[in-house]
């Protein structure tokens, strides 16, 4: 592939596409590790946040199994309420 050609270009325009896209990221990761730390210092619990975060990305119904199996193994340890 030489580099002039139309081949090298459209390889070229892939590349800069992705760099954009991952320095858009690493923005988006920095502004999403700053809310996170102006909910701490309001006085929330980051780790209970992200865990909400977590369970509102799944699918209801396979959250709702996997909260069943949960229950299931804890009440297996004595650990159920």
């Amino acid at each position: 592939m030489e580099a002039n050609s139309a081949e090298a270009k459209h390889l070229l325009a892939f590349i800069e596409r992705i760099e954009r896209l991952e320095e858009d990221k690493k923005q988006v990761s920095e502004d999403i590790k700053d809310v996170y730390a102006e909910a701490k210092g309001t006085g929330y619990d980051v780790k209970i946040i992200r865990k909400i975060v977590s369970i509102r990305k799944q699918d209801k119904d396979k959250r709702r199994e996997e909260e069943e199996i949960l229950g299931l193994y804890l009440a297996a340890l004595g650990m159920g309420e």
